[in-house]
């Protein structure tokens, strides 16, 4: 599968995906969301990945949305058409029952900053810096960065850094939980892929489920949540990998999960 703004390795199971427009900070363009569109197939169809790592070439992870789509005369049903087509790649990684991985390089704002908070774990360079800047060009993060930076972030850190667009560094993301942890630039993709070949090993198909429950019950009550969370056990306790986990327990070896 070809890509034009983005790179797409393989590795023993490990997709890393790497926006590559260096030149312009990997701004998100047509192109890229094209692209987007194209791998959210890849990665829900394809077994042999069983974690997806994102990632920016160059100084950036992105910074975010090109300037060149909001200058356009846009009808408005057109506009939001094209916002729906983003919303849906960044609902999908979320949906999508396989752990995804942003290693931040460098600055990630507006819908590049969207995409890492869509991600289930971020890992942040040095070099890293997070904001929303649309503010400077009189809009908001409209697609899902509202409602996600609230979530990891709380209303009150959200409504600050969206009103006055302010880029803060990584070490301040990370005492607000917009990050899991910050690396040294130079260790950052070494110290995610110790991690992401981690995650390789462990049970699919509990990920995948833990990943769905997770999501879901952050949005539910206290007894609707231990419900969901309940199903979910009694699908994984029927499982070929439960019953593989449990003879690697008793004979005292690592377990050899199938996804099954």
């Amino acid at each position: 599968m070809e890509f034009k703004t983005l790179l797409l390795t393989i590795d023993d199971g490990i997709a890393t995906v790497t926006l590559n427009r260096p030149d312009v900070l990997n701004a998100v363009n047509m192109d890229m969301r094209a692209d987007f569109t194209a791998l959210s197939e890849r990665l829900f169809f394809d077994e042999d990945i069983k974690v997806i790592v994102f990632t920016g070439a160059g100084r950036a992870f992105s910074s975010g949305g090109d300037i060149g789509h909001f200058e356009k005369e846009w009808l408005t049903p057109t506009f939001r058409a094209h916002s729906r087509r983003i919303t849906k790649f960044f609902d999908d990684i979320e949906a999508l029952e396989k752990p995804v991985i942003a290693a931040i390089n460098g600055p990630a704002t507006g819908a590049g900053l969207e995409l890492a908070l869509a991600c289930d774990l971020r890992y942040a360079s040095t070099q890293a810096t997070f904001g929303f800047r649309e503010n400077f060009i009189s809009l908001i993060p409209g697609v899902g960065g509202c409602v996600r930076f609230v979530r990891h972030i709380g209303l009150a850190n959200a409504k600050e850094l969206i009103f006055t667009g302010s880029m803060i560094p990584a070490q301040e993301a990370l005492g607000m939980g917009m990050v899991n942890r910050v690396f040294e630039h130079d260790t950052l993709l070494d110290e995610v892929m110790t991690i992401a070949k981690k995650l390789r090993k462990r049970s699919p198909q509990a990920i995948g489920l833990a990943k769905r429950t997770l999501n879901i019950v952050a949005n539910m009550d206290h007894y609707n949540g231990q419900l969901v969370e309940g199903l979910a056990q009694s699908i994984l306790l029927k499982t070929e990998d439960h019953q593989e986990g449990i003879r690697a327990f008793r004979e005292k070896r690592k377990p050899e999960f199938k996804g099954r």
